[in-house]
């Protein structure tokens, strides 16, 4: 027996699945809908509020910069600690010998 689900919910998982940075097969998944089901809600909801505002895209763009810019500092942190703390300097790594006493 297929679920009814009403207009509000409908545009609630459209706006989910473009907003949250999830992929579509995820958020039908979490949201228990097939996945050309919510295909079609975002094609039905895109249809009724007509091409899109050029500032949705660039929030959209902006978003997903932020998204990528703070995943690869994560990574530039991982990779420059990967080998624990590294003196600054040279002179630094220069091996002291004890004296001769």
């Amino acid at each position: 027996m297929a679920a009814i689900h009403g207009d509000e919910f409908k545009r609630d998982a459209v706006r989910i699945a473009t907003t949250s940075g999830l992929t579509r097969g995820q958020v039908a998944s979490d949201l228990g809908v097939g996945l050309s089901t919510l295909n079609k809600w975002a094609k039905m909801v895109s249809d009724e509020t007509g091409p899109p505002d050029p500032d949705q895209n660039l929030l959209r763009e902006n978003e997903r910069l932020r998204r990528e810019n703070r995943i690869l500092k994560e990574e530039r942190e991982l990779l420059k600690n990967r080998h624990g703390p590294q003196p600054a300097c040279a002179r630094y790594k220069q091996l002291v010998l004890p004296s001769a006493a």
